[in-house]
């Protein structure tokens, strides 16, 4: 960590601190919160993810509401009272998890042989008399499966203006539910490879995990394929400021979705403003041809010089990649090179 870094994380713990002690203190054995996020599986194990807080945070905006309003309930999203050291178990598994210090749980459970198809729910429940209980969501691809998919967000699927911070920021914060636009295009484009619901889609985003719900109901109102997020813990403490980088996080996402899904192909979907086509080079380059085409939506200025020679050396590898200012045409570039969903 940088000097100028080091010292923006010492002031940001204090920031932290300062706003822990205004908040009302938890009374220890009170009632907590279950957020479920979507979980994924791999061939022997179900992974669930989800986080403990004190209380769910979600927006009911109106279609007459200001950006003023708008503004306010986005906000509220990130004010949330995470708990730490909460025991939580699976009853169906006998298995428990604590949350850590950012409330968050990761709990992986065996999958049985009986497993449903497709989406399933394993009920996760507070360890203590009378406790939450919630189901948490999994997806468990088929044996029919072709391929899997990974797509970016922002400025891929979802106009946000990732290329430019203050435009990003201006979007994310005065938008709602019913103002966030998904590209037309995007989910025409997803439910193709889906096969119609038939294979595997996983969508990757620097977004902190505090907007899964938001995310998700954005997904719904537009029809886009149901699929696990891969999002970004924005925690701060004494050991970490943020997660990482946005390419860190991205290629780390990608190598887990597709460590997962070993048998499967992918198609990597993604932008040309915020470096996609640098991470899904290293992609290409770390999982040995297991990645087939590479689908880039062109916004603002379009692709810079870097992003041009990594879509060369995809090119180069033997990687379709399409490129375009809309993905209109992207289901028959891909018939044309010979994959076929």
């Amino acid at each position: 960590m940088t000097g100028a870094l080091a010292v923006l994380h010492r002031l940001a713990v204090r920031v932290e601190r300062l706003v822990d002690r205004l908040r009302p203190r938890r009374r220890d054995g009170a009632p907590v919160a279950l957020d479920p996020y979507r979980g994924f599986a791999t061939p022997d194990r179900l992974v669930l993810r989800g986080r403990v807080l004190t209380s769910l945070r979600r927006t009911a905006p109106s279609p007459e509401q200001s950006r003023w309003q708008n503004l306010r309930q986005m906000a509220s999203l990130f004010f949330t009272d995470e708990v730490e050291g909460v025991e939580v178990e699976i009853p169906d598994y006998g298995v428990r998890a604590v949350s850590d210090e950012e409330g968050y749980i990761w709990i992986e459970v065996p999958r049985r042989d009986n497993a449903p198809i497709g989406w399933c729910d394993v009920e996760v429940a507070v360890a203590q008399e009378g406790g939450a209980r919630e189901a948490f969501p999994v997806l468990v691809p088929g044996p029919d499966a072709q391929l899997g998919v990974i797509s970016d967000i922002d400025d891929t699927l979802m106009e946000t203006g990732a290329y430019s911070l203050a435009r990003n920021l201006w979007t994310t914060f005065t938008g709602s539910t019913l103002t966030r636009k998904i590209f037309q295009d995007s989910v025409v484009l997803i439910d193709h490879l889906s096969g119609h619901g038939r294979n595997p889609v996983f969508y990757v985003s620097s977004s902190p995990w505090n907007l899964h719900a938001f995310l998700l109901r954005v997904f719904r109102r537009a029809g886009l394929v149901d699929g696990p997020m891969f999002l970004r813990d924005l925690g701060i403490s004494e050991t970490k400021f943020v997660t990482g980088t946005h390419g860190g996080h991205k290629g780390d996402a990608i190598a887990r979705v597709m460590g997962a899904n070993p048998g499967l192909p992918f198609v990597l979907i993604g932008d040309t403003g915020q470096h996609d086509a640098h991470v899904y080079l290293e992609a290409c380059r770390q999982q040995g041809g297991r990645v087939t085409a590479v689908i880039l939506r062109e916004p603002g200025p379009g692709p810079d010089a870097e992003s041009r020679r990594a879509i060369a050396a995809m090119r180069a590898m033997g990687v379709t990649v399409v490129t375009g200012a809309t993905f209109a045409e992207v289901p028959a570039a891909l018939e044309r090179a010979g994959l076929v969903v």
